[in-house]
């Protein structure tokens, strides 16, 4: 990682300290009703399982070692544990950690967290995986995505499973600020190696943002051929690529909202795809 990038993603590391208790006592993320419904899974999680399950040769996570890169705050990592795993969250943010710990403490359930940037995570692991999981909103937020495929083959046992679904780059291109409803094109799609930079004193949940000072933020946009290829070049087949019509936040501020899902209007749901999904599968014999 390069000295300009790593100074980059400390930037970004800041941000999300600050927004992890923000998150924490939002409505959005509801950590008390979480707790208090032990057979509660989280949107996020129940989505995913739909896409990931079918192509598991068990059928269900139960038993499985999987780890959460990019966990946050830990509310799907918890999903993933209440589904029967055995789970390890990975995070480069202390603060949404520290949260996650508690979370998972409050529940009785024996998740481990450590502290990583996720190309790194291999390194600070040392071990390997049945799955490894990405989900949602993750990898805009790293700059190399060839060093985040050769993780992600690093922590696979052989015949493991990867699974990601993220926000749809192409959805990402879009003037998020625009009042009226029309899909126009103002961010870049393709990769430049270059940033988007953001400052923004603001969050997706609810709550009270004024404690967030640390608002300088780095995305790197990725295409859709980019992150298919460097999972690829990592020696990961490609199982199964889809595209989803859904989001669990609203991008947009004409989105419509339907059981904790947000969704274009009707006239424009098929015109542009908000999230994609991918499950790939390291070689049985490595």
């Amino acid at each position: 990682m390069t000295e300009d990038h790593a100074a980059k993603i400390r930037a970004n590391r800041l941000n999300w300290d600050q927004r992890a208790p923000i998150h924490a006592a939002s409505e959005m993320y509801d950590l008390d009703g979480l707790l208090a419904d032990p057979d509660r899974l989280t949107d996020v999680v129940t989505d995913d399982l739909a896409m990931l399950l079918p192509h598991l040769a068990e059928k269900t996570i139960e038993g499985l070692d999987v780890v959460h890169l990019q966990c946050h705050i830990g509310t799907d990592t918890l999903s993933l544990a209440r589904a029967g795993a055995n789970v390890v969250g990975v995070d480069f943010s202390t603060e949404s950690l520290k949260i996650a710990r508690s979370l998972a403490e409050g529940a009785g359930l024996p998740i481990s967290y450590v502290e990583s940037e996720v190309t790194r995570a291999h390194h600070a692991l040392r071990r390997r995986f049945d799955v490894v999981y990405t989900s949602i909103g993750t990898i805009t937020w790293l700059p190399d995505l060839t060093a985040w495929a050769t993780a992600i083959a690093a922590l696979l046992k052989p015949g493991g499973t990867f699974f990601i679904r993220d926000g749809h780059p192409m959805l990402y291109t879009l003037d998020f600020e625009r009042p009226d409803q029309e899909l126009v094109v103002g961010y870049a799609y393709f990769p430049s190696g270059s940033p988007q930079i953001w400052d923004d004193a603001t969050t997706y949940t609810d709550g009270d943002h004024s404690s967030i000072t640390h608002t300088r933020q780095y995305e790197w946009p990725h295409s859709i051929s980019e992150t298919l290829t460097v999972l690829l070049d990592a020696g990961l087949s490609i199982i199964r690529f889809g595209e989803q019509q859904t989001l669990p936040w609203q991008a947009l501020p004409f989105m419509t909202e339907k059981d904790g899902r947000f969704a274009l209007p009707e006239h424009l749901r098929d015109l542009v795809p908000l999230t994609f999904s991918i499950v790939a599968r390291k070689p049985a014999f490595t």
